[in-house]
């Protein structure tokens, strides 16, 4: 038995059968997928990111290799045509529930979502992720945590972390800064912001409050703060409309700076949460006044000091969210709009915003001062500290 593997293009090729012994106790493995997106990945694109698969020096794990297998069938043959193992053929029913439970989703999506995986384990290791990438913004920018692309007057900022599930470290913040100043001044009309991956993000990477300069922890609070108020400002700022596509669960800083959007579109199978208070913080993102503003007092409260988690349906009834679409068609519908949006006169666009935002400008700034102040506060906190210390762990134990 122990001569059993599972078989993928890397030089980690074999997996033993008592590693996914795990994995065989659960019917499948839930990859959530979206239909096509409006730019997806060439055949010469997926060729490239095959080879640079086998670039990989660290074996990424069982999870992440099943996900790759997963999307390459997919990818190459389309939706699950062949009968299902028995149930003692551990290695190959867990491949079988891996592609499986990817569904009816298009070769061209699993294209584009092996390119956005393997791009994500490349980056991780010091690499780029350029060669598996969608054609980059005409600025020639490049980024180790984006993926921005321009196309048919739309300029999309891809968080691009899916093995970490978007979250989102210290550099990956000033990227998103860049990104959006890039966007400000580019041709394009519209700006999308979206996750690589299953997750939209699950918000700041908490390895963020582990890296402690020689300076000490009020330094590292201090230099959070000034990052953070600079972060959430870029969206106070930003002249154009922006759009957030939610392609999944959205966590923490992901879901407080929504209410700095112009719309939100979310997949049915997106989930919204705030766990500020579990982890000993307060809220930011301007969410202190747009939550309240945007659902009333009541809910906000739920979400921001006791950590109520949102479905989408929830989310758009609250009016966080502007639509939820189904998983199915999600990503068509929601750039087919998008590109009919782009369409339309861009200074009369960008002249309805300011409007629209102009007489909460200056407040949404203090608010953001306000928040970072109590912030800093908070993560010097033994308070804070402890709650972390908590959660880390809590998750060690899992």
């Amino acid at each position: 038995m122990a001569g059993l593997a599972l078989k993928l293009s890397a030089p980690w090729r074999f997996v033993k059968l008592r590693s996914l012994a795990r994995f065989s106790s659960i019917p499948s493995l839930k990859f959530h997928t979206t239909a096509s997106p409006l730019m997806s990945a060439t055949v010469e694109q997926f060729e490239q990111a095959k080879g640079r698969l086998s670039t990989l020096k660290n074996d990424p794990g069982n999870e992440v290799k099943l996900q790759i297998y997963a999307l390459f069938k997919q990818a190459t043959q389309g939706p699950c045509n062949t009968p299902k193992p028995g149930m003692l053929d551990f290695v190959n029913k867990v491949k079988w529930d891996a592609w499986k439970s990817l569904g009816s989703i298009s070769q061209e999506d699993a294209r584009q979502k092996y390119c956005d995986l393997v791009g994500s384990l490349v980056t991780a290791e010091g690499g780029s992720s350029a060669q598996v990438a969608a054609q980059p913004a005409a600025s020639g920018s490049t980024y180790e945590t984006l993926l921005v692309t321009t196309e048919d007057k739309i300029t999309t900022i891809k968080l691009n972390r899916p093995a970490k599930k978007n979250a989102i470290t210290s550099g990956m913040y000033d990227e998103i800064v860049a990104a959006l100043a890039q966007a400000a001044k580019d041709d394009s009309v519209i700006t999308v912001i979206t996750g690589a991956g299953d997750y939209y993000s699950s918000g700041n990477d908490l390895s963020n409050f582990t890296k402690i300069p020689e300076e000490g922890v009020e330094q590292l609070a201090k230099s959070s703060a000034e990052l953070l108020r600079r972060y959430v400002s870029a969206y106070i700022d930003f002249p154009k409309p922006l759009v957030a596509v939610v392609n999944g669960p959205a966590v923490g800083i992901s879901v407080t700076v929504l209410g700095l959007f112009d719309l939100v579109y979310a997949s049915e199978r997106a989930t919204f949460h705030t766990p500020f208070s579990q982890l000993g913080q307060s809220a930011e993102g301007c969410s202190s006044y747009t939550f309240p503003k945007i659902m009333g007092h009541a809910k906000a409260t739920e979400m921001l000091l006791f950590n109520k988690k949102l479905t989408a349906a929830q989310a758009s009834e609250l009016g966080l969210v502007t639509e939820v679409f189904p998983e199915s068609s999600f990503q068509s519908e929601v750039w087919t709009r998008l590109k009919s949006y782009a369409k339309l006169p861009p200074k009369s666009l960008t002249y309805s915003k300011q409007l629209i935002r102009s007489t909460d400008k200056e407040r949404l700034h203090a608010v953001n001062d306000a928040e970072v102040e109590r912030l800093t506060e908070r993560w010097l906190s033994d308070e804070c500290m402890n709650a972390i210390m908590t959660f880390f762990q809590a998750k060690a134990k899992l």
